[in-house]
């Protein structure tokens, strides 16, 4: 999980845990910005999740691309 690895050692974090009634999520952010928010699919794993994180992650070094499964896109 280099990605999230990168993130990290520059400054960012990542969470994973409960967003109001979302049971489990995983975010990642820079410090100025939300680069993936990601819903735990039922039945995924844990470490699942942590690599469509690292992913999500991956996309946006490579294209300045977000992920958000948890705020639907307004009409």
């Amino acid at each position: 999980m280099k990605n999230i690895e990168t993130l990290i050692e520059d400054g960012g974090d990542i969470t994973v845990g409960a967003i109001g009634p979302i049971e489990c999520a995983a975010t990642a952010a820079d410090g100025h910005n939300a680069l993936a928010m990601l819903v735990r699919r039922d039945g995924e794993t844990l470490n699942a999740l942590l690599r469509r994180l690292d992913r999500a992650i991956a996309r946006y070094y490579d294209t300045g691309e977000t992920t958000d499964e948890i705020n639907p896109p307004s009409d």
